[in-house]
């Protein structure tokens, strides 16, 4: 009996998330959820900690993120269920995040003689999430330039399902949940959207993504600051005819180079980033974005040049300017100016992506478009450098769905979106 009234319970939560037109708003409104619709009291899954109704923290999250026979892009789908993605058909999410989909896509290829496979655990950060066949990366057994155990790594390590971290009125953010004698104001909704509302005088609401910071150390790791972004309402989605503009915002110390530092520290060797990281871009960097095109078109305007291919930090932590500039449908393409700033998701995606390293564009190969055509093993030429075991319909994927001629004929890496070599 207490099973059947646990089922009639998800189901209610499913139906309710349904209803609500596939927005997260419906279910974590900025802040804690409904305690049962991840944790049950009397029947948790035979294997679950903290009476989850899955057996790790993670697979809990996909309970509801990753749908099985989804035909997305999805609400706020995350994941592709791996009978979904068979071999030559790419995942079906498009969130700013990536689908970690791509995690389960090993490619197998023959180069110059020689034949190697680049796995799918290489695409992204490996959660794990028992349930649904996710497993620790075997390669890395802690976070590459940090000490963080990947065996451990779940969508909870960044995300706080308890929504800790809230913006207040007055644009500060406080963290009530790990700070030991705080009182702040309640969450009254989600921080996250373009949509979303301005808290007044003794109101919060969430942080982008319910992630941690501001002195959460419950996963081990200190997260000193806070991530600033705006993302649209609707932003799992084909980018075929528009794109979907995430605004990512700096504030003093409060950047993605310093959030993303938290667990992987040494990347930015003794206060040095091997790539410049929360640096302003500086006028010949930001001419550059501003007036690349494509590979051999050095004639785009300032206002017309964003791609969400090559996302920058604006050098600010407003929240009412970021959601005015985050869109999805063309409506604000303005690139940078030279106090905007490069970071960490200037070239990666934060769950995973068609490509090594979680990269939003190819650096394998010399060429991401070539003859006209996205490469694959199904193109004429073929070529195996570029195609990377492959099926063209994945390599479009990877980008978005965006039709080829956004491209070059033959067009070279996205490094010179703001380098301009090509």
């Amino acid at each position: 009996m207490k099973g059947l009234r646990f089922g009639y319970l998800f189901l209610a939560v499913a139906v309710m998330l349904l209803l609500a037109g596939g927005s997260p708003q419906a279910f974590h409104s900025g802040g804690v959820a409904e305690c049962t619709g991840c944790h049950s009291m009397h029947s948790p899954a035979p294997a679950g900690d903290y009476l989850l109704v899955a057996s790790d923290p993670s697979s809990t999250c996909l309970s509801c993120h990753q749908h099985a026979g989804d035909t997305g892009p999805s609400g706020y789908h995350i994941s592709t269920a791996e009978a979904d993605m068979p071999a030559g058909v790419p995942p079906k999410q498009r969130t700013p995040g990536g689908d970690f989909g791509w995690l389960k896509k090993d490619y197998t290829m023959t180069i110059r003689g020689t034949t190697s496979t680049e796995y799918g655990q290489t695409h992204g950060h490996n959660i794990v999430a028992a349930d649904v066949g996710y497993v620790a990366d075997t390669d890395n057994t802690t976070a590459p330039g940090g000490t963080f155990v990947s065996a451990k790594l779940g969508c909870d390590s960044c995300h706080d399902p308890h929504g800790g971290v809230r913006r207040l009125s007055d644009g500060t953010y406080a963290n009530v949940i790990h700070t030991p004698g705080a009182t702040n104001a309640p969450v009254i909704g989600s921080g996250s959207y373009d949509t979303s509302v301005m808290p007044a005088a003794g109101q919060a609401v969430g942080a982008y993504r319910l992630l941690r910071g501001l002195g959460d150390t419950s996963q081990g790791v200190d997260f000193a600051g806070v991530a600033i972004a705006v993302t649209p309402a609707t932003y799992n989605r084909t980018e075929a005819a528009t794109q979907t503009r995430t605004a990512y915002g700096a504030n003093g110390i409060d950047t993605w180079g310093n959030w993303c530092a938290t667990c992987h520290p040494d990347m930015h060797s003794s206060g040095n980033y091997v790539h410049p990281i929360d640096q302003s871009l500086g006028s010949t960097v930001a001419n550059n974005y501003n007036a690349y095109v494509k590979s051999g078109d050095l004639t785009g305007s300032a206002t017309t040049s964003f791609t969400s291919l090559v996302p920058f930090a604006e050098n600010t932590g407003d929240i009412a300017t970021l959601q005015s500039h985050a869109k999805n449908n063309n409506s604000y393409l303005n690139g940078p100016g030279s106090s905007d700033k490069v970071m960490c998701l200037s070239c990666h995606r934060a769950h995973a992506s068609g490509w090594t390293e979680a990269l939003r564009f190819n650096v394998e190969g010399e060429f991401m478009i070539y003859n006209g055509l996205y490469p694959g093993l199904d193109t004429t030429p073929s070529v195996p450098q570029f195609a990377r075991g492959r099926q063209s319909i994945e390599t479009q994927a990877a980008y978005y769905d965006r039709p080829v001629t956004t491209f070059a004929t033959y067009q070279r890496v996205l490094c010179n979106k703001c380098h301009a070599k090509d």
